[in-house]
């Protein structure tokens, strides 16, 4: 059984058991679990149910393994042809870590 699932503008295919980063959220700070409504596709051994744009009744559970987990280190790099002038800048996204508990459909 797998899911699509859409979170901040991004899709993942998942299973239960996938772990995944997703975008940093708040969360209350005793929060287990993460849910997921927002699912484009379900399929399971009865077949596959496709959203038109979300599948009805369907959601995916996810429970938090790391509540801030930060990524690797992006660099941008700012360079002017001939003017010696240059500039090197980085950051590390945070996630959230999260391992897929449960698919309901």
């Amino acid at each position: 059984m797998y899911a699509v699932i859409e979170d901040s503008g991004q899709q993942f295919r998942v299973s239960e058991g996938d772990v995944l980063n997703v975008d940093l959220r708040e969360l209350a700070d005793d929060a287990k679990e993460v849910e997921f409504n927002r699912v484009l596709l379900v399929s399971d051994e009865k077949g596959t149910k496709v959203g038109t744009p979300l599948v009805d009744k369907a959601k995916v559970v996810g429970e938090i393994l790391d509540p801030e987990f930060k990524g690797q280190k992006v660099h941008h790099y700012y360079w002017r042809r001939r003017k010696a002038s240059k500039r090197k800048i980085g950051h590390r996204q945070k996630y959230l870590r999260v391992r897929i508990a449960k698919i309901s459909a």
